[in-house]
């Protein structure tokens, strides 16, 4: 979990240090890199819904500017579900796929 906590803080500060350009311009396979952080918190709350044996909610559409804070949002729910034992067996694989998710998409920004 502590790998988890470390990149999604470090994934929300790389996000939260572009400016509003970067995030619109054009970024591949998604249409922006605010789209692929977008994806990236969609992500979380299905792996959180999971947990959880819940359906999964569309993460709204925010503005750009606002991805940091949404993908923050997403990351630190999918913590509260793993620490209060939803999930009890799978939260290490879980972890391990949210925080692959999380470097993949700051090593790409």
């Amino acid at each position: 979990m502590e790998r988890l906590e470390a990149q999604l803080g470090r994934t929300v500060d790389r996000l939260r240090t572009l400016g509003l350009a970067r995030l619109a311009a054009s970024f591949e396979p998604e249409p922006t890199r605010a789209d692929a952080a977008r994806g990236v918190a969609q992500a979380l709350e299905d792996l959180t819904a999971g947990l959880e044996s819940r359906e999964p909610r569309p993460v709204p559409r925010l503005a750009d500017a606002a991805v940091g804070d949404q993908l923050a949002v997403c990351g630190h729910d999918l913590l509260a579900a793993m620490g209060t034992g939803h999930g009890v067996g799978r939260g290490e694989s879980v972890a391990a796929v949210a925080a692959d998710l999380l470097l993949d998409l700051r090593r790409r920004l």
